[in-house]
This record gives structure tokens, C-alpha cells and sequence, in this order.
């Protein structure tokens, strides 16, 4: 009889606190150059297009050092010293411009790595048999961070100082690094961190090359369809807090935007939990479309009413689609990849365009804000999205192999023919 799955704790752990890690600073960043610091929506959207722009340069490279890397737990630790240490100099300086997109680069370049790094030990520790399952309770932990952290936040903001918010980034990198620890370096299997080897000649197992990528249309029509959903998703929750932060203060502000995150992050829980159960059942297709179609009502929503309490129930909207998306994102991409090798340098090219959909997103969005209003930005990002859903819905197949004929279930965490990821046991 098989022996029951169990979920790796200390990657679960190492989620939790990267929820905050990985997530930086952002929606707080906005909040605060525009009440500490009075800067302007198209400023501000520069400033966050910096970190993503940074991304995109360095995530293709980031998730094909990810693939060859057998120090995966390292660089890690390494990139949530970082994002701690450059969220602590934004306000540990006076508004000097320089800082703050310096800042927002370092974090984008430390994100470029945290992403596929994840996904690598994920898939190393569990192999495609559990994938699904580690990688919904990954999201669901991650999320559970972001509500600790966010909930914190907003105590820290109201009762001590807005610029707490961001100590507490520092203080969630230590906990990812203790929790990097705990890691059994020596479980994580090489192959199968990579998404699986093919087999050359000699029975020796080589990745395949990065060309093989292109001669599959799926990972293209399915990079597309993800661009399109950042680029309809990312500006949203900084336009509605720059909204709610409209007449009060830095203290309402941030405290606001603290719970639209923790109204997001609650139903983020549930939905990481449900494709955990269903997406082998229901087909990956049927639920990324549930996610897209999110976006437009939302859109729509912000235009109606501002009231801080709609806009903080319309925002927990976004934990059904943002909780979807992070789930089946790695889900399908896993799938297209199967075999080849480079998992991880695909999630770093897909990921790197999904940048490009960000920081095209903050941009145009708030310079439309600027220049007729935050119901017509709204608007436009949910004309993105149902651009989006349309193509992803017709072009898109269904790349679940419970859905295909003839597949064969991917094998335990053993079954590339690598070793683990530290051999020497350092």
C-alpha cells in the first residue's frame, strides 16, 4: 500500500514568511510616497515600474542559474537579506529619489530569483507526483504570511508609526531564512528540481535545449495570456489605495491598503486550497478562466462607489483570482515543461514577461489617472481582461494529464536521474 503524502513543514514555513518577502513593498510603497512624501500617481507608478523593470532583466537569467544551481537554498537566503534590507532604507532616508528606485530595483532582482527558486526546492523535495498538492499548500501558507503580515502592518501603522510596515519586511526575512534552515539540502533531488531530464546517449540525463520551448505553442499562447492578466491585475490594488488615501492621512492610508490585503489574502486561502483539490479533476483551463473573469467585475466595482468599505470588499475579489492564479500558473507551466529540463528558465522567461504586464500596468494606468480619472484606469484594465480571457479561452488546450489520453503519472521526488542538490552535504 502507499505510503500517504506528507507536506514538506519547513517549506511551508519558508512560504509564510516569504509572503511578505516576496511581495515586497509595493502596495505600501504607494501609499506612502503619496501621503509621507506627497509625490504623484505618475511618480509613483515610475517607482514601482523600476522593481519590475529590474525584474524583467533578471529573470531569465535568474531561473536558468536556478536550473544548473545546487546552492538553491543559498540564494534564497541571500535575496530575502536583500528585499529586508532595502525595504528598512526607504524610510531610514528622506524622500531622496534615488533611494527609493534604487530600493525597488534591488527588491525586483532578489524577486527574480525567489520565484523559480521556490518552485525548484518545490519540485526537487515532492517531484511531479505531489507537485499539485505542495504547491497549493505553498500558496495557502504564503497567503496565511501575507495576513499575518498585513494585519501587523495595519497595528503597526495606527499605533506606532506608518513606517513600521516596512521593519516588519526585515523582520519576515529572518524568519525565511530560519526556515531556509531547516531545509534538508540533501532531499532535493537535481533532476527533478528542473522539471525532469531527457536521456541522452549512455543513459546520462541532460537537459534538453532552450529552442525545444519554442516548438511547442502552448508555453507561447499560454505566456501571452499571462501577460495580459499582470497587465489588467497589477495597477489595481495601488490605484485603490492611492484612492482610499485620498483625504486622510499616512496612518489611514496604509492601514486601509492593510486590509484590502488582508480581505484579498483570506479568499487567496481557500482558492490555493481548492486547485489543490480540483485541478487534477476540474482541468487547469476551466479555473485560470475562473480567475480571468474576476478581473472586469472588479474593475467595474471600483468605478461605482468610494466608499473605503466597498472598495476594501471589492478588493477581497482579488484573493479569488490572485488565489487561482499563483496555484495553476506553476501547475501548467509544469506540465509543458515536462521532461525538458528547464522548468525553472521557463518560469524565469514566462515570469519576466509577466514583469513586462506589471510595469506596463503601473505605468499607463497611472498616467490615465492622471489625466482623466481613477474610474476611466479602472476601466481600461478591465478592458485588458477580457481581451485576455477571450484569447486564453480559444487558443489555450487543457494541459492537465488526469484530462489527456495515454499519460503516464510523473514518478516520486526520485525520479530524474540527478543527484540531490548538495551532494557534498554543505
Amino acid at each position: 500500500m502507499a505510503a500517504t503524502f506528507k507536506l514538506n513543514r519547513p517549506l511551508l514555513g519558508v512560504n509564510f514568511f516569504l509572503g511578505d518577502v516576496v511581495q515586497g513593498i509595493g502596495p505600501y510603497l504607494s501609499i506612502y510616497l503619496l501621503s509621507a512624501y506627497h509625490w504623484k500617481p505618475g511618480g509613483i507608478g515610475m517607482a514601482l515600474a523600476a522593481g519590475s523593470i529590474a525584474t524583467v532583466i533578471a529573470q531569465p537569467p535568474a531561473g536558468a542559474i536556478i536550473d544548473s544551481s545546487y546552492r538553491k537554498r543559498t540564494i534564497l537566503g541571500v535575496c530575502a537579506v536583500l528585499v529586508g534590507l532595502a525595504s528598512a532604507l526607504i524610510v531610514m532616508t528622506n524622500d531622496p529619489p534615488w533611494i527609493v528606485y534604487g530600493a525597488q530595483v534591488a527588491i525586483g532582482v532578489a524577486c527574480a530569483f525567489i520565484a523559480p527558486g521556490i518552485a525548484a526546492v518545490t519540485m526537487g523535495l515532492v517531484g511531479q507526483k505531489h507537485f499539485a498538492a505542495q504547491t497549493s499548500a505553498n500558496q495557502a501558507s504564503n497567503h496565511a504570511g501575507n495576513v499575518f503580515g498585513a494585519a501587523l502592518g495595519a497595528f503597526l501603522a495606527i499605533y506606532w508609526l506608518p513606517a513600521g510596515i516596512f521593519w516588519l519586511l526585515a523582520v519576515m526575512a529572518i524568519g525565511m531564512l530560519v526556515s531556509l534552515f531547516l531545509i534538508d539540502g540533501d532531499a532535493i533531488d537535481y533532476s527533478a528540481a528542473r522539471g525532469g531530464m531527457s536521456e541522452a546517449e549512455k543513459g546520462k540525463a541532460l537537459p534538453e535545449g532552450y529552442l525545444t520551448l519554442l516548438s511547442d505553442r502552448r508555453p507561447l499562447i499560454f505566456a501571452i495570456s499571462v501577460v495580459l492578466f499582470h497587465f489588467a491585475n497589477a495597477a489595481m490594488l495601488p490605484l485603490v489605495g492611492q484612492k482610499l488615501a485620498l483625504g486622510t492621512d499616512v496612518r489611514d492610508g496604509l492601514a486601509f491598503t492593510s486590509a484590502c490585503i488582508i480581505a484579498a489574502q483570506f479568499f487567496m486561502i481557500l482558492t490555493a486550497l481548492l486547485c489543490g483539490a480540483k485541478a487534477d479533476i476540474w482541468g487547469r483551463k476551466l479555473l485560470f478562466l475562473m480567475a480571468f473573469a474576476i478581473l472586469p467585475i472588479r474593475g467595474v466595482l471600483y468605478t461605482l462607489w468610494d466608499d473605503p468599505y466597498f472598495l476594501v470588499a471589492v478588493q477581497s475579489l482579488d484573493g479569488l483570482a490572485n488565489g487561482i492564479f499563483g496555484v495553476i500558473f506553476l501547475l501548467i507551466l509544469a506540465d509543458v515543461t515536462r521532461g525538458t529540463g528547464r522548468f525553472n528558465f521557463a518560469q524565469g522567461v514566462l515570469t519576466a514577461l509577466i514583469g513586462v504586464g506589471a510595469t506596463l500596468s503601473n505605468l499607463i494606468a497611472g498616467w490615465i489617472v492622471e489625466w482623466a480619472g481613477y474610474s476611466a484606469g479602472f476601466l481600461f484594465l478591465a478592458g485588458v481582461a477580457v481581451a485576455g480571457a477571450v484569447l486564453f479561452g480559444i487558443l489555450m488546450p487543457e494541459t492537465a494529464p488526469s484530462k489527456q489520453r495515454g499519460s503516464i503519472a510523473a514518478d516520486g521526488p526520485n525520479s530524474g536521474s540527478g543527484g540531490s542538490e548538495n551532494p557534498l552535504g554543505t
